[in-house]
């Protein structure tokens, strides 16, 4: 038997083989690439607010479609360092096509990232998302709203508490007060009749009441009178210490504005408790509440906020939307986090309709099938309109008795109207009814509990149904993509411009990937 080897053929290879007419780089491109998407539509935006970032005069600059392109790009491809973007304008097909053969180097792709893309960026994406419009692709009238927090790059151990600073100012107005006690009883004479204000606790104004403080048991001292020693001593210490305490306080409310905390290594980030797993636990950390509004997994709108409660953000989040559309939508979706007096009465307001739950929306179903008879009776009280008051399960009147008032984080006041019964000693259903001791007390907010029927209405309605149903699909499942995909720990999150740039690039990228798809 013989053995026969084949002969193995291989095709023709040779680097160095030099082409009579080199093809182009646009014929190496995939008529369906994603690329391709990227380069039509930068194309067709207007870049105006973009060019007014330039000043002119000087040497020639780059094309900002063109670094525009690259960033957007970039972000799609989940390259976001602009080494490594420098890289691909020189190593890769599809940046080589979109720069033209353009090398702007790390530097050059930064500033233009930082600093021409600074507080205009947003209304680049506004006008992608009009062209989606036009498209068919979404409308502005139907939005899906939810927020997430993002971590700061922040040193989470350097940080700063508002309501650290308040006590600490309020030890030092009682401490101070109690020096002026002391220095009134032992040098009353020298000390004088004019009496400082204690609660306004300023670095000139402690200053100038220890300064006083001090002269009168200086006096006292030299007359021959005992001062003691331990007065002395911290009277001393306040000099030295409470004026220049007291002024970086000052300094550090004008940072905090009307949050409570900020960290020292990003002023700007505040401490929100982040979600570390699929259980919800987590720990304060520095960071960002980033509000987004989607249609179709789209987005349409995003929004950066240092307060983490998405209360706070419903309001200003769509005044921007506003202000980018010229118009509100016509429907909103947004689950409990959104739902409070003030936002529906901004949602009525503007005659938008508000598919959003309230706080214990879930719980209240649920309670309504397992309520007892008697737990019925006590949870749903009759209330006659004309005389303003309400009728207690054994039929007695309760009076209105006052108003209370209260003021939420963003300065809305609430009324809450306060109503008593007369006697409930010796009443069968006192025991669900009310605390163990005293009448029974009711407080209600009227106008709350209207916005609440208005929106029990419209949630359990057929198209409020559908629309509860369809959030999870839309927002939230943008928020997965955005967190698999592009890991926010991979950016350089610090300083709120430069986090609402990283977030707008974000936004473009995704909305174009999803053309692409």
């Amino acid at each position: 038997m013989t053995n026969t080897t084949e002969k193995v053929v291989f095709k023709d290879y040779n680097s160095n083989q030099l082409m009579l007419l080199p093809p182009s780089l646009e014929e190496l491109i995939a008529a369906n690439h994603p690329v391709r998407i990227v380069q039509q539509v930068i194309e067709r935006i207007d870049i105006q607010p973009i060019l007014k970032k330039y000043k002119g005069g000087g040497t020639s600059s780059y094309h900002p479609k063109m670094l525009l392109k690259i960033l957007v790009y970039g972000y799609l491809s989940n390259i976001y360092s602009s080494r490594k973007l420098e890289a691909a304008t020189g190593e890769n097909i599809h940046f080589m096509w979109l720069s033209g053969m353009s090398r702007p180097d790390h530097n050059t792709i930064n500033r233009f990232r930082s600093d021409r893309l600074k507080d205009v960026l947003k209304e680049v994406f506004s006008q992608v998302v009009m062209l989606l419009v036009e498209s068919g692709h979404v409308d502005l009238k139907d939005v899906y709203t939810d927020g997430t927090k993002i971590e700061a790059n922040a040193n989470k151990y350097t940080f700063v508490w508002g309501r650290a600073i308040k006590s600490s100012k309020e030890k030092i107005s009682r401490q101070l007060e109690e020096l002026w006690a002391y220095t009134q009883q032992v040098a009353k004479d020298e000390l004088g009749q004019d009496v400082p204000d204690f609660t306004q606790v300023e670095p000139e104004q402690v200053a100038q009441t220890i300064e006083r403080i001090n002269n009168a048991l200086e006096d006292r001292k030299q007359s021959g009178s005992a001062v003691d020693k331990k007065v002395k001593q911290k009277v001393g210490y306040a000099r030295r210490n409470w004026p220049g305490k007291l002024a970086e306080y000052a300094q550090k409310e004008q940072i905090l504005g009307e949050r409570n905390s900020y960290s020292k290594t990003d002023t700007d980030a505040t401490f929100m408790r982040m979600k570390e797993d699929h259980m919800g636990n987590g720990q304060l950390k520095a960071g960002y509440n980033l509000q987004i509004s989607t249609q179709k997994q789209f987005i349409l709108h995003y929004t950066l906020h240092q307060k983490p409660t998405d209360t706070t953000t419903l309001i200003p989040h769509f005044e921007q939307f506003r202000d980018l559309y010229q118009q509100l939508p016509e429907n909103i979706t947004a689950d409990a986090g959104y739902g409070s007096e003030e936002n529906y009465q901004y949602l009525d307001t503007h005659k938008v309709k508000g598919f959003v739950k309230y706080n214990y929306f879930h719980k209240e179903q649920k309670q309504l099938k397992k309520e007892t008879s008697n737990q019925k009776i006590t949870n749903n009280l009759h209330y006659d309109t004309q005389k303003d008051r309400y009728i207690c399960p054994m039929g007695q009147p309760m009076e209105r008795i006052g108003t209370r008032h209260r003021t939420t984080e963003n300065g809305h006041v609430q009324q809450y109207a306060r109503y008593k019964a007369k006697s409930c000693s010796g009443c069968p259903l006192a025991g669900s009814c009310k605390k163990p001791q005293g009448d029974k007390i009711l407080e209600v907010n009227h106008q709350l509990n209207t916005y609440k029927q208005r929106a029990r209405e419209l949630l359990l309605s057929e198209e409020g149904i559908k629309k509860r149903k369809n959030r999870p699909a839309d927002v939230e499942a943008v928020f997965g993509q955005l967190k698999h995909n592009r890991n926010f720990k991979r950016f350089n999150l610090r300083g709120l411009p430069k986090v609402e740039i990283e977030m707008g690039l974000l936004a473009l990228a995704h909305n174009l990937a999803k053309i692409a798809a």
